[in-house]
């Protein structure tokens, strides 16, 4: 028996709906829903089925497209038809309402690069550049052609795991603050109503995980360093090693900051993390290094992609990842050749006033992190020692006495150890 023309409208019933006959004069056979008046749904020859919404407006009839089943089914449907009659009695037109709808409710990309990253650089915002960084590189690839409307927490949360995932918590709770103060200026200006990061956790940075490098480890580095096939990636991570900067510090570094006569780096206040203009003395090694590299009168950038000599590189955890591995190393980050320089600089006597001005450390707090690896190295490195002496002693109170028995191969004891 064929379909009656207005029924109660169900999401079984209409999926059973057969296509509009191929003989028929109309393109669409129309239905109506006995529940919301003026919800239609129109079914076509290939068997497509749509739900409008029928009204009259000032005497003139209208209609608007709803959408298409199943993609919206029956209760989004009467929504929207409810929604849409609403608008009429208020004596707009819904088609109207949402075209003005769409003209406020910008895709990720253009609020971020059209009203947000201008807003911050006008703010002066000190980590603008880190900000706009993120964009480019992180946030525009997963959420730039959606609607801001069209991100839920979900959204949201998926995308903070996966950063902590492929990085550490601390960049994913970077990441997520980014976007929080994104959608807070949203919904400040009326693009949305509420902001999908509230609610969403940081993760716990534990920096107790954080950890640097021995100097048998720095010689294994080194030397994978050195047989690396990226030379400029390799240049760039020696550099990080051998001066302590941070990643983005040496990866944009230009010629123009470097006085190599005299041996100096002057870091601007636009180019480091705290804002302030920072002073770093070069080594003879980091010098040497630094003469050695081809970009030098080729390129504004010391270390430039591999694209070109017209942007710097933008990689560095790929190929630091590759020369671990060639090393035999355990995991390491690249932030960790940074915590190895400070500790080496402090275990050497170095005082920690001048590690915190060298390396651009905010307080002595900071600071004092670096002395804490230090102390566990070193604690370990007694502790190791002891048992060497302990074993020893064993031996010789075996033997008859004395400290160190007359038998006792030193090469045995510390391989004992």
């Amino acid at each position: 028996m064929a379909e009656s023309k207005t029924f109660d409208f169900t999401n079984r019933r209409i999926k059973a709906l057969p296509p509009q006959l191929p003989t028929a004069a109309a393109n669409a056979a129309a239905y109506s829903d006995s529940a919301v008046s003026g919800l239609k749904l129109e079914v076509t020859k290939t068997g497509r089925k749509t739900f409008i919404f029928r009204f009259v407006l000032d005497g003139q009839r209208g209609y608007a497209r709803i959408g298409e089943f199943p993609a919206i089914d029956v209760a989004e449907a009467r929504k929207a038809a409810l929604e849409m009659k609403g608008q009429v009695e208020r004596g707009l037109n819904p088609n109207d309402v949402r075209d003005r709808g769409h003209a406020v409710i910008p895709t990720f990309r253009d609020f971020a690069m059209d009203e947000f990253v201008p807003y911050i650089l006008e703010m002066g915002k000190r980590t603008a550049k880190d900000d706009i960084s993120k964009l480019n590189h992180h946030l525009l690839a997963r959420f730039g052609d959606k609607k801001l409307t069209a991100i839920g927490r979900r959204d949201i949360e998926l995308y903070h795991a996966a950063v902590r995932d492929s990085h550490t918590p601390a960049t994913a709770n970077r990441h997520l603050a980014l976007l929080s103060a994104m959608f807070r200026r949203a919904v400040e200006w009326e693009r949305v109503e509420k902001n999908p990061c509230t609610g969403v956790k940081m993760f716990r940075e534990n920096n107790a995980s954080e950890r640097f490098l021995t100097e048998t480890e720095i010689a294994k580095l080194v030397q994978a360093m050195d047989a690396d096939p990226n030379r400029t990636a390799a240049a760039a991570l020696k550099m990080l090693l051998l001066c302590g900067a941070r990643r983005n510090e040496v990866a944009k570094l230009k010629w123009s900051a470097l006085d190599l006569e005299r041996g100096v780096w002057l870091l601007h206040g636009d180019d480091t993390k705290n804002g302030k203009t920072r002073r770093i003395v070069l080594s003879g090694a980091l010098i040497e290094l630094l003469q050695a590299q081809p970009s030098r009168g080729v390129s504004e950038w010391v270390f430039p992609g591999r694209d070109g000599p017209e942007k710097p590189i933008d990689n560095l955890t790929k190929p630091f990842n590759r020369m671990l591995k060639a090393a035999g190393l355990e995991k390491a980050r690249i932030h960790d050749l940074r915590h190895t320089h400070a500790s080496m600089l402090l275990a050497s006597g170095v005082d920690a006033v001048v590690v915190k001005n060298a390396l651009g450390h905010s307080s002595l707090n900071v600071t004092s992190r670096y002395l804490h690896l230090v102390d566990t190295s070193l604690k370990s490195a007694s502790e190791a020692m002891a048992r060497v002496v302990g074993r020893a002693a064993g031996m010789d109170a075996g033997a008859g006495g004395g400290v160190v028995g007359a038998s006792a191969d030193p090469l045995d004891v510390a391989k004992a150890a």
